[in-house]
């Protein structure tokens, strides 16, 4: 049965209908300009202001209805990878909520939680002695209520129950299809108003942060720098990005401030692991998000931070209708649809 996976930004709203499994066929994809510039509503107007575009979208495009499947933007979540003893899964059940409360800073009257086994041992490789000092990590993620419940609204006010909903970088993450042999992995989502960050490693998410500024910050930089208005600035941003031969090079020298900020940041979470997690060297950055398109990027980041950059390719097991661009935006609804249901 054809799903709908959909990706609220705060600069477009992605979406795209296909039938879903490791392999989704893509029968369409859809972007459209968020106007009102927010992904997580904090009020009723913007509530019916968002509902009302996500569900035009949604019949005006008929995209299919009865399977839709959302992400939840970092910037709502709370992440984190414990380690804790070996649990069966009805003790971790028992004890996941006050592990919660250690680790995940909500208050437990308002914490929606979800948490995921990322490794556990094997029982074959455990006898009664070391099981006591077998150690297991479970990924815990959670957010407030409120916000999660005025998230759905803008869907179950039209009568849309969705499916289930993610975080956006664990929909990245599966997108990728990292596994245990490939080398420990810094994977960096460039969004409008977001980067977010996240290191893999032996398959597994070792730690997820988000960083503010990203996209929009550069047009309006941009803007401000060269003298442009607000669409001149996000379609000189576009067509010539770190480009130092086009338009005399004042694109490039505009944004290159930003850009040596983002460096920075991505080298202080480098740094971070290094000193968490000596064993594991990260050898590569994988980039997606639509911002992770612009042009000279990949370029001036190995140079800068010496290390293989590689873009995204969330569309590399697909079939069907696949789009011919921007498709870097897409990977978190790509990462959705190839969810077991």
């Amino acid at each position: 049965m054809p799903a709908t996976a959909i990706d609220i930004g705060t600069y477009a709203i992605k979406a795209i209908a296909a039938d879903p499994d490791g392999t989704p066929n893509i029968l369409r994809t859809i972007e459209i300009p968020n106007n009102f510039g927010v992904a997580m509503p904090t009020d009723d107007l913007q509530t019916e202001q968002l509902s009302e575009l996500i569900n035009n979208t949604i019949f005006e495009n008929k995209l299919p209805h009865t399977d839709i499947r959302l992400s939840l933007p970092e910037t709502a979540v709370s992440t984190k990878v414990i380690t804790i003893p070996f649990l069966t899964d009805a003790e971790l059940a028992s004890a996941i909520g006050w592990q919660a409360e250690q680790h995940i800073p909500i208050p437990k009257e308002e914490l929606s939680l979800q948490y995921k086994v990322l490794y556990r041992p094997p029982k074959s490789s455990l006898s009664q002695k070391n099981n006591e000092q077998a150690q297991m990590r479970v990924l815990l993620t959670g957010t407030r209520k409120p916000l999660v419940e005025r998230y759905l609204a803008l869907f179950t006010n039209a009568g849309i129950e969705p499916s289930f909903l993610e975080t956006q970088m664990l929909s990245v993450l599966r997108s990728l299809g990292i596994d245990q042999q490939e080398p420990a992995t810094m994977v960096i989502n460039l969004g409008a108003t977001n980067m977010d960050i996240m290191v893999v490693a032996n398959g597994e998410i070792q730690f997820v942060f988000t960083h503010k500024g990203v996209g929009n910050l550069l047009t309006n930089t941009l803007q401000q720098t060269v003298g442009l208005d607000l669409q001149q600035a996000e379609q000189y941003k576009r067509a010539y990005g770190l480009n130092a031969d086009q338009f005399e090079g004042k694109v490039k020298n505009a944004l290159l401030p930003t850009i040596n900020n983002l460096a920075g940041e991505i080298q202080k979470a480098l740094r971070y692991f290094a000193d968490q997690a000596p064993q594991n060297t990260i050898q590569r950055l994988v980039l997606t998000g639509g911002s992770a398109q612009l042009p000279g990027l990949v370029e001036h980041l190995t140079s800068t931070l010496n290390l293989e950059i590689l873009l995204a390719a969330p569309f590399a097991t697909a079939t069907g209708e696949i789009p011919t661009q921007n498709q870097l935006a897409f990977s978190v609804c790509m990462g959705l649809l190839m969810r077991e249901a």
